[in-house]
């Protein structure tokens, strides 16, 4: 499978410089990042969320995971709990499970992002397949994306 037409056409309308790599079917974030070499800090995973029932895509490094409580706080919500794979199967048309880009403007899903990806030039993330993935500047990402930034992730151990 090879990226999404959707994707590169959005970051070309958006004049935005990426690059593209294809790897070994990788099936979690630190994976992809070790069969990309690079950092855990520097890959950009997308785990989505539902905060008071609106599924929301949270990116964090793949070094960290979400903290739903810290998470909950800053978005006020009553509620916030990771999504099941069933809730968000045919949101992501073209795109592998598991393996859509935090764009999710695309995708007509809002988009938090943890502060901590600021101290990243360039983010690497999934290209919308298990083998595939996407580099572009941090700065583009949030000029394109406009995500919600806070402090809502939490390193892993």
């Amino acid at each position: 499978m090879s990226i999404p037409r959707k994707i590169t056409e959005f970051l070309d309308s958006q004049g935005v410089s990426y690059e593209f790599r294809a790897h070994p079917p990788t099936y979690t974030s630190q994976k992809t990042a070790q069969a990309e070499h690079i950092s855990g800090k520097t890959f950009a995973k997308t785990v989505m969320v539902v905060a008071d029932r609106r599924l929301l895509m949270a990116v964090v490094p793949a070094s960290h995971h979400v903290d739903l409580n810290r998470l909950r706080q800053m978005l006020g919500s009553q509620e916030v709990r990771l999504a099941t794979e069933h809730e968000f199967v045919n949101m992501f048309p073209g795109c592998d499970l598991g393996a859509m880009p935090p764009l999710g403007n695309l995708f007509g899903r809002d988009v938090v992002a943890d502060v901590s990806l600021k101290q990243i030039p360039t983010i690497t993330f999934n290209a919308g397949t298990h083998t595939e993935t996407i580099s572009i500047k941090f700065q583009d990402f949030v000029r394109i994306v406009k995500p919600r930034m806070g402090s809502f992730a939490e390193m892993t151990h």
